[in-house]
């Protein structure tokens, strides 16, 4: 039994997998929504981290440049304090004008957070004590030795370094800059000067712009999914509707047609659509109505033709019944006569019988019938064919004793038809009739050892009034139509009639019939192809050699 697509359940996740691969398969619209999104998710994003590292590099340099220039400026007003003023060689006189020079820190840096250290390592008077009111204890672990060392080599350049700066204890770690330069003080020499920036509102700045890029880009991720699902089902309803509306009319409703909105590329679809349904209608019809007519000819025919071959065959009877008051070719004649006229007679009984196949007109009487048995009358009523063939008949039966209700006029037909066909083809060797079943069929296979047959000749086999070989004389006077109507019985009964056949290895047809009508069939007992060879099965020394195979020494 065949399924939908599978479905996703939230609460399973297991389920999610294979649910999307069903979907990938058979939805053109998630296959292409999916397809969309991803491409757009995937543009959005790349455009979202392009757009906020160039707006981090960019406020990152901004805010570097405002603050270096901030450094320069506050380090310039400092040095001018200490060139100005004028103070000897008194330690309390130079500390002062430090003490004067820091304020400029603060005012012309824009920062509270400075340090200054003396680079002189050597022991002096009067030189001021170093400075450090960066952050709180432990506040020069922020310099690292290779910026200390750069600012201590060179008098004139500006050095700075990115840092992480603890602003308050129990706050996070906020990025900032530390500037340095040297500073110049009278009498004491060079001193090594810092100043900390915090860069928090740049951060803060840079952290609203990148969320406001993310959810943005989601939100447009999101829109892009719904206008892709509204403009695919608007775009893929039309074809959807081509889709049932095809799959109706291969049903056999011939009636449907697709609606036609606009005049746009669908609409030009739906009119070709229906102008080719139109015309497919109209040449089924046609064939229908010639069918009929043929059928109906047939039929017509056939009982026109039963009155006049009815006084032939009486006039025959009693001819061949006093054929031997004539002469030997006039007893020749009457013999012939007799049998083309019982032949012509089973011809038009099988026209009837087709008739009404096409007609639909043929009904099944079923009766609860043991198959095995109506196998073995079947089988004894034609032993004596048989062996006036050279064949044996024999019966393997491990099953279908049990009855089922079938048609057992019609089923007998078929056997009778196709142990019939194995005796005029089985080369004067043995036939096996096997009768197997199961739980919810049952099965009768009818193997011959001839000549066989090759696939072409295998897929004609049920075709009316066709013979594997024209040239072969028919010798239980067959009409042609016996496996048609055979296969049409089968069918007739919910059933299958099935053929295997190899040249050389000869031929097993298998009769499938369900124990309950209307009950499907799935498999047969009694499998089509056998699984055993022909020495094997008979102890034949050699299988029948075609003329293919035939050795051309």
């Amino acid at each position: 039994m065949s399924q939908g697509p599978a479905r996703i359940t939230l609460r399973r996740p297991s389920t999610w997998v294979p649910a999307i691969r069903a979907q990938w398969t058979s939805s053109l619209r998630f296959r292409t929504t999916f397809m969309t999104v991803a491409a757009t998710a995937l543009a959005i994003a790349v455009t979202c981290v392009w757009t906020a590292l160039a707006i981090h590099n960019n406020l990152f340099s901004t805010s570097r440049d405002e603050v270096l220039d901030q450094a320069q400026r506050a380090v310039l007003a400092a040095q001018d304090v200490i060139d100005t003023a004028e103070v000897a060689a008194d330690g309390a006189a130079l500390q002062q004008v430090l003490f004067d020079a820091r304020t400029a820190f603060t005012s012309q840096g824009g920062t509270p957070y400075f340090a200054y250290f003396r680079i002189d390592d050597a022991p002096s008077a009067i030189a001021p004590p170093d400075f450090a009111f960066l952050l709180a204890d432990g506040e020069e672990a922020i310099l690292s030795e290779g910026l200390r060392e750069r600012v201590r080599a060179s008098d004139e350049n500006q050095w700075w370094q990115s840092v992480a700066l603890q602003l308050d204890d129990d706050e996070e770690p906020v990025p900032g800059i530390v500037v340095g330069q040297q500073l110049q003080v009278q009498n004491a020499g060079a001193y090594e000067v810092y100043l900390a920036y915090s860069l928090q509102e740049a951060d803060r700045t840079l952290r609203f712009v990148q969320g406001t890029l993310w959810v943005t880009g989601m939100v447009l991720v999101v829109l892009v999914a719904a206008i892709s699902w509204f403009v695919l089902r608007t775009v893929a309803q039309p074809l959807i509707e081509a889709s049932q509306t095809s799959a109706r009319f291969a049903a056999g409703y011939f009636d449907v047609r697709l609606p036609v909105r606009g005049k746009d590329e669908l609409a030009a679809l739906g009119r070709s659509f229906n102008a080719m349904a139109d015309s497919i209608e109209a040449q089924i019809t046609e064939l229908a109505e010639l069918s009929q007519v043929q059928q109906r000819f047939v039929s017509d025919v056939s009982h026109e033709l039963r009155t006049p071959l009815t006084t032939i065959r009486l006039a025959s009877e009693m001819i061949n019944d006093r054929r031997a008051e004539f002469d030997e070719a006039t007893a020749r004649a009457a013999e012939l006569l007799h049998d083309q006229v019982a032949r012509f007679e089973q011809l038009l009984t099988d026209l009837l019988e087709i008739s009404r196949y096409y007609a639909g007109s043929v009904q099944l009487e079923l009766e609860s019938t043991n198959l095995a048995q109506l196998a073995e009358d079947v089988a004894a009523s034609m032993r004596q064919v048989a062996a006036q063939h050279g064949s044996e008949l024999r019966i393997v039966a491990p099953g279908g004793y049990s009855p089922v209700d079938v048609d057992p006029r019609r089923v007998r037909r078929v056997l009778r038809n196709l142990i019939g066909n194995a005796i005029e083809h089985g080369e004067g060797r043995p036939i096996v009739i096997t009768i197997d079943s199961d739980a919810r069929a049952v099965a009768i296979g009818v193997r011959d050892y001839g000549l066989g047959m090759s696939p072409e000749q295998a897929a004609r086999v049920f075709d009316r009034f066709w013979r594997a070989d024209p040239s072969r004389k028919r010798t239980l006077g067959g009409t042609g139509l016996g496996l048609a109507i055979a296969l049409g019985d089968a069918k007739l009964h919910g059933g299958a009639l099935e053929l295997w056949s190899e040249p050389g290895r000869g031929s097993h047809f298998v009769l499938t019939v369900p124990r309950v009508p209307g009950q499907p069939v799935e498999r047969s007992p009694i499998p089509v192809e056998p699984t055993e060879s022909v020495t094997d099965e008979l102890g034949l020394t050699q299988p029948i050699r075609t003329e293919d195979e035939e050795d051309p020494a």
